[in-house]
């Protein structure tokens, strides 16, 4: 969907950002609780074109803003777990607070290299999430609306360097695996849920997702991978080279996803 055919709620968004706009219209309305699907409409501004080798792109191009979905946990949709004590720290695998669970998975260490102006961003933080391996998301999803794991903030350190520990996230019906994530100025504009810098999402590699997914837990995301592709995907269609992880790493030791993010 091109920009101009959005219509008035599209055009006000982008003049006065995203929590300005869901203030102006009295809030978004909170999705019930899911299990497997995220409706999500594809609302990059740019066209970055697909890599032949199924690796991420050294470009210096800024990563596309991309929707971040029904199930921010940012305040922008319900909950808000960004003003909640604990949500800074490096290991999302548990929940924090009150909550208790553990969300299982495949091991994986998600690497962003922040970088503004072609120079490390640091002090910049990163608020990030995604669903576990059965495709739910906590705090909206049946079964796990009271589990807040799989979200967290970190602060980028001096190198731009921001390193989550958690697992590998599943394949849900009607979208691709990937991470949602905010990128925030420094860390108090993370934590007390300020207008985020950039919105995006970052992207899996086929390779790496069918061989993850032949492990336990993960059979109904194997079907669902086998069913999408990145090119007809409702967000990374209309390019994904600068979205795309480089992935090392294997299922009994773990992975490793790292991306440049050029904001």
């Amino acid at each position: 969907m091109h920009d101009h055919d959005r219509g008035l709620a599209f055009d006000l968004s982008r003049l006065i950002g995203r929590r300005g706009m869901l203030g102006l219209f009295g809030g978004a309305m909170l999705v019930g609780a899911v299990g497997c699907s995220e409706p999500e409409q594809n609302t990059s501004t740019q066209a970055t074109g697909q890599p032949a080798n199924g690796q991420s792109s050294s470009s210096q191009e800024e990563i596309p803003d991309e929707t971040a979905g029904p199930y921010p946990g940012d305040g922008s949709n319900g909950p808000n777990a960004l003003t909640q004590s604990g949500v800074v720290r490096q290991d999302i695998r548990s929940s924090f607070g009150s909550a208790s669970g553990t969300a299982q998975g495949v091991p994986l260490v998600v690497e962003l290299n922040i970088i503004n102006a072609g120079a490390p961003y640091a002090g910049a933080a990163v608020y990030l999430w995604h669903c576990d391996r059965e495709g739910r998301y906590s705090l909206y999803s049946e079964g796990i609306t009271e589990e807040n794991y799989l979200r967290g903030v970190q602060e980028a350190t001096p190198a731009g360097l921001i390193r989550f520990t958690t697992i590998f996230p599943g394949a849900y019906t009607g979208r691709w695996p990937h991470i949602h994530f905010e990128v925030y100025g420094n860390l108090t504009e993370a934590t007390t849920a300020s207008e985020p810098a950039k919105t995006t999402q970052l992207a899996f590699p086929q390779e790496s997702c069918t061989e993850v997914y032949t492990n336990p837990g993960y059979e109904q995301s194997a079907t669902n991978l086998a069913a999408s592709s990145l090119e007809t995907d409702n967000v990374f269609s209309d390019g994904y080279t600068t979205q795309l992880a480089t992935i090392t790493g294997d299922p009994t030791n773990g992975y490793t996803a790292r991306l440049d993010v050029h904001v």
